[in-house]
């Protein structure tokens, strides 16, 4: 970072205070009966916020009774503002690590998770209504999200992450679609547009008819790109249709889908990222010979049944059934051709009563998932197909059975016991144009118990700890990077300890968890060549890993209509007496990160001046030998809301138009790479204004 900048980061957070303590006689000028900006608040307290609409009220109120870290983002915290993917959605979540690096591509880890993974996701769950966006091997992917078209999202890190039966370092993403009884409007129309040709429209509608609900909701969007080689669009449909039968019981139909189509502007070098950042890596580019034009396109479609259904005042079974058809065709090194069928069921039934005269709840229940996958590849003829060269069935099966209860010794105070039992099968065939035909499979097993407690007091105050085993079995992407057949990898294999503390008082709002993990047989990745787009290598560390890191979040409302919003993350990952890297820390993400945005209102009118601080600069290599720079950089955001009319918003990113890296994908040694392996740097996006409105009826 250049001393302009960290000048300009260092002083942020004073002058951020500075204006907040300047504003209050500004502010007065809102009604006195004005409520308090926190509606848009992402932490989890069991005190009940008012301001909350009552879906998402209910959402924190049973997240509340998890015994670790947790978090809601409703659809109205970023209303306002140019949300373009999970990056947007995510962005102010105490302990998620999540950055672009181009388009809709974005790098995601909580708590390390997939740490180093140089394309897509790993290591965290994304689902949409409980249903899993990731294929039933584990792999994912954050492209496929339209913030618009949920209601809320849920974000469980780690082992907390056990009511969707998940037992991954990361744990899990999960986005609740409106329907017609929790759509926050009957009807949204919204346009909004800014530089680069960036043009989107979307459009939504739902109501109740008698018994009946209905929803329905598309987006397009569409951008030249800040880059060479980055243009882009997307297309995204949903609606479900839901019947009503019973007190608390119904049975609702999905169905939805979407397009995407990217080009790829790939990594740079590191004066290429800083100096140059709008260039695209040569051998991305379409030039008419050879191999080039590297993009993605990608289609997917998905179909869901399920019921919820109140047997009794104690008992509830919430459960279903889902099918996804996806097809890619992604010309990189060579045109990647995948067409994917995935199908699962899940049940769970949540209870609540007494035992041994002290009160009770607890959930079990399943989860099962199946995948298939056609995988082919040809030369790439500047974005064209030329002659196969290989073709592999990719066969994948995963089970989760899991249970979880509280116990209250005594009031405020809960024992929280369960664990999960987890199945994975990986099924593998290479045929021709391959050399040989190679069949493999590998079926992994595994126990994850899970203790913890919550104390919470009369004001609504928790203390909560947990103590949880997570797995994760290695998905096709390490085990056969080519067509050769599995490489031996390992299960990564974790224990992780949390303590933390969430609540809300007077005007303070704050969620602040410690963690630390000890790791066996991590799963790491690095790129051979990041320019050739080649396919990353995937290893176990040879001895153990440890993730450790503070994941603080505190919302300060001055006074009526002003807000101070900051969330912090300490992330301390590192080798434990590695036979070839010694304590060497990890790569990527960054040890020291801020965020804090100062939201004020006027009336109808708001401003929000924000702050984005990577504190602390980044390896690039495991063996520690280069390090990426550190940045700040600054938004606004502002908008007016009309009386019974429109609400219109401005949007500008990156106002100082630093250049910067955003991340990278990391090396083993630095100091002995190649020039081609030192193409790893994806550029922070420039200066960019955005606007819109949106109209509700």
């Amino acid at each position: 970072m250049n001393s302009h900048t960290l000048r300009a980061a260092a002083s942020a957070p004073a002058l951020l205070l500075a204006m907040s303590l300047c504003a209050p006689a500004f502010a007065q000028s809102a009604p006195a009966d004005e409520p308090q900006q926190n509606r848009d608040t992402v932490i989890v307290t069991a005190k009940a916020d008012p301001e909350d609409p009552p879906v998402v009220a209910e959402a924190r109120e049973r997240l509340s009774e998890t015994p670790g870290a947790v978090a809601i983002v409703s659809s109205e915290s970023y209303a306002g503002r140019h949300a373009t993917g999970l990056v947007d959605i995510l962005r102010d979540v105490p302990g998620v690590y999540i950055q672009k690096k181009w388009g809709g591509d974005t790098r995601l880890s909580i708590r390390g998770s997939g740490i180093g993974n140089a394309n897509h996701l790993r290591g965290t769950l994304i689902a949409q209504d409980g249903i899993p966006l990731n294929e039933a091997d584990g792999y994912g992917d954050t492209q496929l999200v339209d913030p618009f078209l949920a209601r809320y999202t849920e974000v469980y890190k780690g082992g907390n992450a056990l009511r969707y039966g998940g037992a991954l370092l990361g744990g899990a993403i999960n986005m609740i679609t409106p329907n017609g009884k929790t759509a926050p409007e009957t009807g949204v129309l919204r346009v909004e547009g800014g530089d680069n040709g960036t043009l989107r429209g979307h459009a939504s509608v739902g109501g109740r008819f008698g018994e009946w609900d209905a929803f329905g909701a598309v987006s397009g969007y569409e951008t030249d790109g800040w880059r060479q080689q980055s243009e882009g669009e997307w297309q995204f449909a949903s609606g479900n249709l839901g019947y009503t039968f019973g007190d608390d019981q119904e049975v609702r139909a999905y169905v939805s889908g979407g397009y995407i189509h990217q080009q790829i502007p790939g990594s740079l070098s590191l004066a290429q990222a800083l100096n140059s950042p709008e260039l695209a890596n040569p051998g991305n580019i379409g030039n008419g010979v050879g191999v080039g034009n590297y993009q993605r396109d990608q289609s997917v479609q998905r179909a869901a049944l399920q019921t919820r259904w109140r047997f009794d005042a104690n008992t509830v079974f919430e459960g279903g059934v889902y099918a996804t058809h996806k097809e890619l065709d992604h010309p990189i090194f060579q045109v990647i051709h995948q067409e994917s069928d995935n199908w699962g069921a899940f049940g769970r039934l949540d209870w609540t009563g007494e035992l041994f005269g002290m009160k009770a709840d607890m959930f079990y229940g399943l989860s099962y998932r199946s995948g298939e996958n056609d995988a082919k590849q040809w030369v790439n003829l500047n974005g064209s197909r030329g002659a196969l060269t290989a073709q592999s069935y990719q066969d994948a099966t995963g089970l989760d059975v899991f249970a979880e209860g509280r116990l209250f010794v005594m009031d405020g105070f809960a024992l929280v016991a369960g664990g999960s039992y987890g199945r994975a099968e990986r099924d593998y065939r290479s045929i021709p144009p391959s050399a040989t035909v190679v069949t493999d499979s590998e079926t992994y097993d595994w126990f994850s118990p899970r203790v913890g407690f919550v104390w919470q007091n009369p004001d609504g105050v928790q203390v909560y700890g947990n103590v949880t085993r997570s797995v994760e079995p290695p998905n096709f992407g390490g085990l056969a990077p080519t067509t050769g057949g599995f490489q031996p990898l390992k299960e990564q294999d974790a224990v992780t300890v949390e303590i933390g503390t969430r609540g809300r008082a007077s005007n303070f709002v704050w969620d602040v968890a410690l963690y630390r993990a000890e790791i066996d047989n991590e799963l790491l990745t690095f790129s051979v060549n990041p320019g050739l787009g080649i396919p990353a290598a995937t290893f176990n560390a040879l001895d153990g890993t440890m993730h450790q890191g503070l994941e603080a979040g505190l919302d300060w409302n001055i006074t009526d209509g002003l807000r101070l919003r900051q969330t912090y993350m300490w992330s301390d990952f590192r080798f434990t007496d590695d036979r070839q890297y010694g304590d060497n820390s990890l790569p990527i993400v960054p040890e020291h990160f801020y965020r804090a945005e100062l939201r004020g209102a006027v009336g109808n009118f708001w401003f929000a001046p924000s702050l984005e601080w990577s504190m602390s600069d980044a390896w690039t290599d495991y063996a520690n030998t280069f390090e990426a720079g550190s940045y700040g950089i600054f938004n606004l955001n502002m908008g007016y809301t009309f009386d019974n009319g429109p609400m219109v918003f401005v949007d500008v990113r990156n106002i100082l138009n630093e250049n910067y890296i955003s991340n990278f994908t990391p090396v083993v040694n630095w100091s002995t790479a190649t020039t081609a392996q030192r193409n790893i740097f994806f550029p922070g996006d420039e200066r960019a204004v955005y606007g819109g409105v949106s109209f509700t009826f």
